[in-house]
């Protein structure tokens, strides 16, 4: 048991980057926590923690641990929760991970309905455009939009959505409008760093493919702020369709050249490839199926020019 203590000590220590943090999280003392930690590197053998007298940081060999641990530890609630579940009902905290603009839109509003048919379940949500190591980071479950899910993920497919290219009216009065992606190189684009080919953008259009070199001038980690971006005017943007579409709508961008695409990118549910699936999981997994199969939901597939108001309701 101490054995167990010594690695929700030495968590709680790294998460809050003090020890006294951790004793405050952990509800015991600043003392018990610094034994239990030095208890636990004495036990292996070799030192997890850098301390000075301004701030803590992980070895090597803690780095390395500190992962392994909050699988472990994940690993241990959901056999906790499953234990709880009686006859199968959904039961414990379910961690979720999801892109972030798309979590505030599309996701947001469907936990509420999640939460009152399954009332045995709670939900941790963490929205970040970063690629998440779900398995090491402890996640049930996250959101993956891209053109072909994580091979060593089991999958189900939700969605789809286009990349548009777009820019603000005010921007292409002043700049003209690209007849063909290779004018791309004259302009200012904004880019998204968490594309694979940030500054390269590959298109497949009625002569085949093209590739080209941007200019980005701004470069950001988020879809919000690249439209954002665009909308104010400062060059043009290459976004999913779930992101941009209420602009091009309403007139504030506007979508040029639609005949060159990048292909459908899949929004997927993905989960560690388990034998056995806990009831909050295969819940979860179902529910978010049959929300996104509704009459009515977007069809984040089809043309803007085609898609009906916005709106996101829950089954």
């Amino acid at each position: 048991m101490n054995k167990l203590r010594e690695i929700e000590c030495f968590i709680a220590v790294v998460e809050s980057g003090s020890f006294v943090k951790a004793a405050d999280s952990l509800g015991i003392s600043k003392t018990a926590v610094s034994r239990y930690v030095a208890d636990l590197e004495a036990r292996l053998g070799t030192r997890l923690l850098q301390r000075t007298t301004r701030r803590l940081s992980l070895t090597e060999p803690g780095q390395r641990y500190v992962e392994r641990c909050r699988q472990i530890l994940a690993e241990l609630d959901e056999a906790d929760a499953m234990a709880g579940e009686q006859d199968g009902q959904p039961a414990g905290a379910l961690r979720i991970n999801a892109p972030h603009t798309f979590g505030v839109l599309h996701l947001a509003p469907l936990w509420p309905t999640f939460l009152a048919q399954f009332p045995q379940v709670s939900l941790d949500i963490t929205l970040s455009d970063r690629l998440v190591d779900i398995v090491d980071e402890g996640y049930d479950l996250a959101i993956r939009i891209s053109r072909l899910p994580d091979s060593s993920l089991v999958h189900r497919r939700l969605a789809g959505t286009r990349l548009l290219l777009c820019a603000s009216p005010g921007y292409l009065a002043q700049h003209g409008t690209p007849a063909h992606p290779s004018e791309l190189t004259r302009h200012e684009t904004v880019g998204y760093s968490n594309f694979l080919h940030r500054k390269e953008w590959h298109f497949d259009g009625p002569d085949g493919p093209v590739s080209v070199q941007t200019h980005a001038r701004l470069i950001a980690d988020n879809g919000d702020t690249c439209v954002a971006a665009a909308i104010a005017g400062s060059g043009i943007i290459l976004q999913p369709a779930f992101l941009v579409q209420d602009a091009v709508r309403d007139g504030r961008l506007v979508e040029f050249l639609p005949e060159y695409t990048q292909g459908e990118r899949g929004i997927y549910v993905v989960y560690p490839s388990r034998k056995y699936l806990s009831a909050k999981v295969r819940a979860m997994i179902d529910f978010l199926v049959e929300a996104f199969a509704m009459p009515g939901w977007l069809a984040l597939d089809r043309p803007v020019a085609n898609l009906p108001a916005s709106t996101t309701k829950a089954p």
